[in-house]
């Protein structure tokens, strides 16, 4: 596949880059003293692109047009909102995502954190580093016990996360666009309705122009005094000033963050409460699981450069078509 040209504009891991090195001629854009000069060499040969991350590179339709001949961009992750998914999907270009191979990672974190913000694990590993025990015991937390789990987009991760959560005895409800008619849970059609039906919301819904800030004042406040936002999915579904207000104003009890607004920049009055716990968007940072993403990037273009088509196209751009 020498002949089939992909150009990375970001580094991606060793496995992404030996994969692609070995089975076509790949562009590493970070690495050019001059990028523009770069894109202006290779951009008519180039008929993939692979990427990742959030916020590393954006993907816009002004990059993209920038390659008359590209046919797909590879994207390492199940959320692709760097991506102007939409603008490929009308120019003829596949977007592919890598599902499923992280869902399993992604719901074992979410009902970690879940459980590290209602029993407070790291401010009790915390009382004894910092050699408070002897001084007096860990003050009483909160518990699992007796709580609804409302799930925010019951999506694949959505669904592994409803099935561990039954596991620790949560009831679960869910909203999203439309019920799902193999779904027993109970349906709220908002996420006002859901989050007053639930102690703890659980953020698991796609990035998209509909839901940002879904989760905004009015929700936090639905959601009580005893409830427990957590959030893996991406910042931007959290309104993130409402958020940090109804924690220091106790409108809600606690949060799990895996993921923020502006990352890898935390706002500093998260950082200082310590009723929340927060974590650097590793939801699906195992070395297993990251190589089963990387794994499925080389996957989705060795198929497409041998006229296999793309194994995991996403919504905006199905095959075939």
């Amino acid at each position: 596949m020498s002949d089939f040209e992909v150009l990375m504009p970001a580094p991606l891991t060793p496995l992404i880059i030996d994969g692609l090195a070995a089975t076509c001629t790949l562009h590493k854009l970070w690495e050019a003293a001059d990028q523009d000069a770069k894109i202006a060499e290779v951009k008519d040969r180039i008929r993939g692109l692979a990427t990742g991350g959030i916020g590393r590179f954006k993907i816009d339709g002004d990059f993209l047009g920038k390659f008359p001949k590209l046919e797909i961009v590879s994207h390492m992750g199940v959320g692709y909102d760097s991506i102007d998914a939409k603008w490929a999907g009308a120019h003829g270009v596949v977007v592919t995502n890598t599902p499923d191979v992280l869902n399993d990672e992604v719901a074992d974190l979410a009902i970690g954190l879940t459980i590290a913000a209602i029993r407070l694990i790291p401010q009790a590993d915390r009382h004894i580093r910092e050699g408070k025990w002897p001084k007096g015991n860990f003050p009483l937390t909160a518990t699992l016990r007796g709580r609804t789990m409302g799930i925010l987009g019951l999506g694949r991760i959505g669904k592994a996360i409803a099935k561990r959560a039954e596991a620790f005895g949560l009831a679960i409800a869910y909203t999203g666009r439309n019920p799902q008619k193999d779904v027993a849970y109970p349906y709220y059609p908002s996420a006002v309705e859901l989050a007053r039906a639930s102690d703890i919301l659980m953020v698991v819904a796609p990035a998209t122009a509909e839901t940002k800030h879904i989760v905004n004042k009015e929700v936090l406040a639905a959601l009580g005094p005893q409830g427990i936002l957590v959030n893996v999915a991406r910042g931007s579904l959290v309104d993130e000033e409402a958020l940090i207000a109804a924690l220091r104003d106790k409108v809600i009890h606690s949060a799990g963050l895996d993921v923020f607004v502006d990352e890898p920049h935390v706002p500093q009055a998260l950082i200082d409460m310590d009723h929340v716990v927060l974590l650097p968007h590793v939801g699906s940072a195992s070395h297993h699981t990251r190589a089963a993403m990387g794994q499925l990037v080389v996957d989705n273009l060795a198929a497409w450069a041998n006229g296999k088509g793309p194994l995991t196209p996403v919504a905006e751009t199905p095959w075939p078509r």
